[in-house]
């Protein structure tokens, strides 16, 4: 059995020293990078060969990868790097990596040609000036291969417990039985459906109801297709911290099952929420776990590896213990772990860690997409990018002397858009050429301010430096999925300020690739109905395979009333608040327990609770607000116990709307006084004006669909076991449209009109 590990790989592993050092340095785009590999191959001879596929062999090691040119004629092999701004002060330790992975191509260019020597180049070109710094040695053959097997030697040791690892791993996969007695009604079909598609390579999106157990339904196949499907990973993608403890419990749940295989599985989660020193910044003279970070990786990695269930907890324990990052000792175990569990982000941001390390690994991996439903809106806001006049004008008032003409330039061409005589809103089909130049031209300029002065920036200027960065790699991608507009603001000023934003509207050229970068992605949650919209607007492929699971739950568990003499159209708002009070009342001196009162707005919410909390003081409410803590909105879960008795009001889309468990007699009921639509303003009815013209279904896919979505998912808290029973009313009069009711669950059992509200 042979370990393939790719050179940037070994390199990174057996060739970093020192401290972890963040101190921001502007690095080229992915783009300015692979046009800087362009212009150097360019400006070489004929002969000049670019991308030279190497590999080679030491003992049970195999090591492959592509070095950047060889030039026959010099007998040189080249590794390029491209960067900006001042290679004096590059940090001793990232050019004793860079040298370490030149040194190791040319060993195998030796092999690879059998020569007895080599000069060695390391070809550093400034993406500005477009100027190289070859720093060439000369090298013979023996010396290059002492090199190779000295690093490869210090890998071995890892390379063979990895082996160890697999083998045993996957020995245990084979023979793993499913953790339960039996499968739920539905598990087995979806987890047979999974099963098939990671088999024949294609995507799946299962429309799977709650209390089926889709997590594990969905995880366990996968491992049953570790050893058959050759996978390295799985990566389980999650909208919500929720979603992410619930694979947790699954993977604990396998972890605990008879015979189960000795697998890592890893918890991934955002920087701010690891850090231990917040108030410290990422470099050895600042932070203490930054400091030999890379000097005590080895003993941290080493007993991190050790466990299976790698969760924040238990990796933050590790890390103290080694004095490491959590934060990115959590990064290198990603290398190292079978199942990844983290947020949407990791695999589909344009810097997405999971994503970029299985494409430069060559790794085969399954990937799990948990409530896909949410990805559409996570996709639009990852692939967009926003910038507002307000923080400008605020910046540029403090900014270094240097940077105040490029920030000035900015703020005249931003200027220049604001036609009197326009709308407080406008939408284009192309971002101004003019503000774009100037913005690229200011980038530059703090990237260049930057690399004189290490010390970095104040956070007001690095944010919105950050965001112009953004901003600028948007504008590269922008097409015809996206839209450009201004949103003015302060209009009583005699020069308005305003927010521009690049406006991503078909997130599917973006995700489609990554769903198909892997063996095979699936798409799974309760309401992915109808199956064109997201079809659409995740860019699955043609092949894809749709599933809509049976319920496991019966009609008669679940009294599904539309009250279709109410309209809650924000016109009639004020006339509906005393029926849906009346309503809400009823129903609950005929069966007190626990409610859940969905409303489309804060204010609508807040009116409809006062008028309850007078007319009916007896019933105990309590109200969701604006901008809640976790510990608030747990607080406002615990209010639902088993023996207690009232009404939870929430907004519907909000935090307690989706993802939250109460089963049996924590909730027996839900009121639902909202379609969902989102609200009626200038950038949903662009966005209708560009559904219409892509998809020819502008209400539909901006309104409708979203909005029957949200409604599906909160009528879903109310049953969530099969000993359930529950009361859903669902109030306007446009519920009892067929459009609308062909949206709902097949299993719902629908009673129109409502005899509770007739009987008044």
């Amino acid at each position: 059995m042979s370990y393939s590990i790719a050179v940037r790989a070994l390199c990174e592993f057996t060739a970093k020293v020192g401290d972890l050092d963040l101190r921001f340095t502007p690095s080229p785009t992915a783009l300015e990078g692979i046009v800087g590999h362009r212009t150097v191959a360019s400006r070489r001879s004929d002969g000049y060969q670019s991308e030279v596929a190497l590999e080679g062999q030491f003992q049970a090691l195999k090591v492959k990868g592509r070095a950047d040119g060889y030039d026959p004629a010099q007998n040189c092999l080249e590794e390029v790097k491209t960067y900006r701004g001042d290679l004096s002060k590059q940090p001793a330790n990232h050019r004793q990596l860079h040298w370490a992975q030149a040194k190791v191509y040319g060993w195998l260019m030796c092999r690879k040609l059998e020569l007895p020597r080599i000069n060695v180049a390391l070809v550093y070109f400034d993406i500005v000036s477009e100027k190289e710094t070859c720093l060439v040695e000369a090298f013979s053959a023996e010396t290059l291969q002492a090199f190779f097997e000295h690093h490869c030697q210090l890998f071995l040791h890892w390379a063979e417990q990895e082996m160890a690892h697999r083998q045993a791993r996957n020995g245990a996969a084979q023979l793993l039985a499913f953790p339960h007695a039996g499968f739920r009604p539905g598990q087995r079909h979806l987890a047979e459906s999974v099963f098939k598609a990671v088999s024949t390579g294609r995507c799946l999106m299962a429309q799977a109801p709650t209390g089926i157990g889709k997590t594990v339904g969905t995880l366990f196949p996968l491992l049953k297709a570790l050893v058959p499907q050759q996978l390295d990973k799985v990566f389980f993608l999650t909208a919500k911290t929720p979603g992410r403890k619930l694979a947790l419990d699954a993977a604990q749940v396998i972890l605990d099952s008879a015979a189960a295989p000795p697998l890592r599985v890893l918890e991934m989660i955002a920087r701010d929420k690891a850090c231990e020193h917040p108030d410290k910044a990422c470099h050895g003279e600042s932070c203490p776990l930054a400091q030999g970070f890379y000097d005590r990786l080895p003993a941290a990695r080493q007993a991190a590896s050790q466990l299976r269930l790698l969760d924040q907890g238990a990796l933050r324990e590790v890390a103290l213990q080694h004095q490491v990052c959590p934060y990115y000792l959590s990064q290198e175990m990603a290398r190292w772990a079978d199942v990844v569990v983290a947020d949407y982000n990791y695999y589909f941001d344009f810097s997405a860690l999971l994503f970029g390390l299985a494409q430069a690994n060559q790794w085969k991996v399954a990937t799990l997409v948990d409530e896909a439903h949410n990805l559409v809106e996570r996709a639009r806001q990852m692939y967009s990018a926003s910038l507002d006049q307000a923080t400008l004008q605020a910046v540029r008032k403090t900014a270094p002397e240097p940077l105040k003409k490029s920030l000035q330039r900015v703020n005249r061409e931003w200027n220049a858009l604001h036609n009197p005589q326009l709308a407080a809103y406008q939408a284009y089909d192309r971002p101004p050429e003019k503000l774009l130049q100037a913005l690229f031209s200011c980038t530059a300029s703090i990237g260049d301010y930057l690399n004189d002065h290490p010390q970095g920036l104040d956070s007001a200027l690095q944010s919105l430096y950050f965001d112009m960065l953004q901003f600028c790699r948007v504008a590269e991608l922008f097409d015809e999925q996206y839209l450009f507009d201004i949103s003015k603001r302060d209009l009583d000023r005699k020069r308005p300020l305003s927010q521009v934003c690049l406006r991503n509207v078909v997130p599917a050229g973006f995700i489609g690739p990554r769903l198909t970068a892997a063996r095979s992605s699936v798409l799974f949650s309760a309401t992915l109905s109808p199956r064109h919209y997201y079809a659409d607007l995740l860019g699955v492929p043609a092949d894809t395979v749709w599933i809509d699971v049976e319920s496991p739950f019966h009609a008669d568990q679940l009294q599904v009333h539309i009250v279709n003499q109410i309209s809650t159209r924000y016109v009639h708002r004020q006339s509906s608040l005393a029926p849906i009070v009346e309503l809400i009342a009823r129903q609950y001196s005929l069966r007190p327990g626990n409610y859940l009162a969905f409303f489309s707005s804060f204010d609508y919410l807040q009116q409809v609770a006062q008028l309850l909390a007078q007319t009916h003081p007896h019933i105990n409410l309590w109200s969701q607000s604006r901008g809640m803590a976790e510990a608030q909105r747990q607080a406002f879960l615990d209010q639902f116990s088993a023996d207690g008795q009232g009404i939870g009001f929430a907004v519907l889309g909000g935090a307690f709307g989706e993802g939250i468990d109460l089963p049996g007699a924590r909730l027996i009921g839900a009121f639902i006084a909202t379609l969902g639509l989102a609200q009626l303003n200038p950038v949903n009815e662009q966005l209708k004006h560009r559904m219409t013209a892509i998809f020819g279904a502008g209400y539909d896919y901006t309104y409708l669909y979203p909005g029957v979505q949200k409604v599906v998912q909160a009528a879903g808290r109310v049953i969530r076991t099969q000993q359930d029973q529950g009361v859903v009313m669902l109030i306007d009069d446009r519920f009892g449209e067929s459009k609308v009711r062909q949206l709902l669950p097949r299993w719902w059992s629908i009673a129109v009109p409502d005899a509770l509200l007739q009987a008044h």
